[in-house]
């Protein structure tokens, strides 16, 4: 806890100017609400024995006094509210961006094991909560510690029997709150836990719900929700208990104290030890005195919700990217982009097996390799190891003879292009999405790119052009044309390595072949690998590599695997070499 909250403070740094005013202010409102009590008891017992007119002038005196003390409060109460408030909001745009940026160092092995919903949640509401912890609890810390101390101090002055009697079940109050504060503190996290599962139900449901509607299932996904939602529901159950416990105790507790004070009072009265006076200005302080506490009741409520959401927080900032910039990285210049595996062994992380073991292979500059085989053979990964997407469990990934490894992350990548069958758009207009390759190109580059891709016909049908809106992850557009601004974008970055992971396989006939003259045109004189089961793609790669649970089984040209008369040779003939759009394992 110590760590955490030391992290906490030190997002307070930048803002030290306004985090101080602010606790001036603060100060001085406290002040300002222990002064009037101490004025009230002065006209009681002072003023009103003077004569007339000079009580008249004291009093017009006093007047104006308190009038300028308020207004400076009320100014007071204004910074708090408005310049304290966008300093937490500045708080919450440090720590937002400083989560964000962590998401984007962590590798696909953190991604595989998350669900969206759940760090969506992190990096919105808990910071929220946080936020409003770290704007609003020094502030009633002071404000309620100067109300208490400088409450006691007083109230000890004017009668230190009446003030005993105030502060009597003070200790049992603490016990009381300490009970219930474990308890608050356990559910509010469970709270947390509960909200995040169901934003991730929610940002699961709302992905896939063309899949919901077109079987019909919305019954299904309403009763999936309600589970969550009923989840939800009892977690917040206990620590409503657990909070109305608390706050109806305390409240309890403050009326008790006033209850104390007027029958202390009233004895000490009929025993002339105190006068009616010191008994009125006595009972305005205890409501100065059971207000901060109540102040201190909802700031309980308030740490605990904020607390327990920056453990949220701290969690995701405490995993360390498994796949980071080695110290000695360095830039990856003049690429060839000549690709070895030496070697190569690779699971995934909590799999007992390996996908492959001991894959050793040479890609010269500017070859045009394809990967076939069965499903879960590793084809894809075997080329995620390229670009760093998942680093090798033994052996070694080298591009242009250098290890992956000692090559820093943006300069690796950046010298990458990936094509893949399951294109992600994101939303925002067709310019915007092609410029996502090159984000300084001009708008000349962005267009050739475009008619590199085959995809400036169509984007100009479209209802705006280029700055067409297409909608959450290209939703208005079909499939062939989302591939072509994919490959767009590709052509845009202009890299000296390319993947393509089945990238179109998923297309009709028609699209296909629009789209793989793109890749054609945008594959010349790079190194290319293909990960495809169509026979027009396969057949025109200069070597061939059949992958299985072995590793790599055949390689070779087309005309020389079926020569071998081996696996690719069996698949080959077993399917229907004279059909342009069929699928390498004998599918339309």
């Amino acid at each position: 806890m110590k760590r955490n909250l030391k992290k906490m403070i030190s997002y307070y740094k930048p803002y030290l100017g306004v985090f101080f005013a602010d606790m001036f202010f603060a100060i001085m409102s406290a002040l300002i609400a222990l002064i009037i009590p101490l004025v009230v008891r002065y006209v009681t017992s002072v003023v009103i024995f003077m004569p007339g007119d000079e009580a008249v002038r004291q009093i017009a005196v006093i007047g104006a006094v308190m009038t300028v003390l308020v207004a400076f409060q009320c100014y007071c109460n204004y910074f708090i509210s408005n310049y304290g408030h966008v300093c937490g909001a500045r708080m919450e745009y440090d720590m937002r961006a400083e989560i964000f940026d962590h998401y984007q160092k962590l590798s696909f092995t953190f991604y595989d094991d998350q669900k969206i919903g759940q760090l969506m949640s992190r990096i919105t509401s808990d910071l929220f909560d946080i936020t409003e912890l770290l704007h609003h609890g020094p502030e009633n810390i002071v404000i309620s510690v100067i109300k208490i101390a400088g409450a006691f101090v007083i109230l000890s002055l004017i009668s230190p029997y009446l003030t005993i009697a105030a502060f009597a079940l003070v200790p049992v109050m603490l016990v009381y709150a300490v009970f219930f504060n474990r308890r608050m503190k356990r559910a509010f996290k469970q709270n947390r836990v509960k909200i995040a599962d169901i934003n991730a139900r929610i940002e699961d449901n709302l992905s896939g719900i063309r899949v919901v509607k077109s079987f019909a299932n919305e019954a299904v996904e309403n009763e999936k929700f309600k589970e969550g939602n009923d989840g939800f529901l009892s977690a917040k159950r206990d620590s409503y208990k657990y909070m109305g416990g608390y706050q109806a105790g305390l409240t309890a507790f403050t009326a008790m104290i006033n209850v104390c004070v007027i029958v202390t009072g009233g004895i000490l009265i009929t025993k002339n030890v105190i006068s009616v006076t010191d008994l009125v200005t006595f009972l305005l302080y205890i409501n100065i005195f059971t207000d901060p506490i109540k102040t201190l009741v909802d700031f309980t409520e308030q740490f605990q919700n904020g607390y327990t959401g920056f453990e949220r927080f701290m969690e995701i900032l405490d995993i360390e990217p498994d796949i980071k910039d080695a110290p000695d990285a360095k830039e990856l210049k003049n690429v060839r982009g000549e690709v070895t595996f030496k070697n190569v062994s690779f699971r995934y992380k909590d799999a007992g097996e390996e996908v492959f073991s001991n894959v050793s292979l040479n890609v010269p500059a500017g070859a045009y390799v394809a990967l076939i085989g069965l499903s879960g053979v590793g084809k894809s990964t075997l080329c995620s190891l390229i670009p760093r997407f998942y680093d090798v469990t033994e052996g070694a990934v080298l591009v242009d003879g250098t290890d992956v490894r000692e090559i820093k992350l943006a300069s690796l990548r950046s010298n990458i292009g990936i094509v893949q069958q399951d294109v992600y758009l994101f939303a925002g207009t067709v310019y915007d999405n092609i410029r996502y390759g090159k984000p300084n190109a001009s708008r000349e580059e962005i267009i050739k790119a475009a008619k590199d891709a085959n995809a400036h016909e169509f984007i100009m049908e479209l209802p705006q052009g280029y700055e067409t809106d297409i909608g959450q992850r290209g939703v208005k557009l079909s499939g062939g044309q989302k591939q072509r601004l994919s490959i767009a974008r590709v052509f845009l970055k202009n890299p000296p390595i390319l993947i393509f992971d089945e990238a179109t396989s998923a297309l009709d006939n028609e699209s296909e072949k629009i789209v793989q003259k793109s890749l054609e045109k945008l594959a010349a004189d790079r190194t290319t690998f293909v990960i495809a089961h169509r026979l027009s793609t396969i057949r025109n790669a200069s070597r061939i590599l059949v992958l299985s649970e072995n590793g790599i089984e055949e390689e070779g040209t087309h005309q020389e695997l079926l020569e071998k008369g081996g696996t690719y040779s069996r698949l080959y003939h077993m399917s229907s070499p004279d059909a342009e759009g069929v699928d390498f394992y004998g599918n339309i």
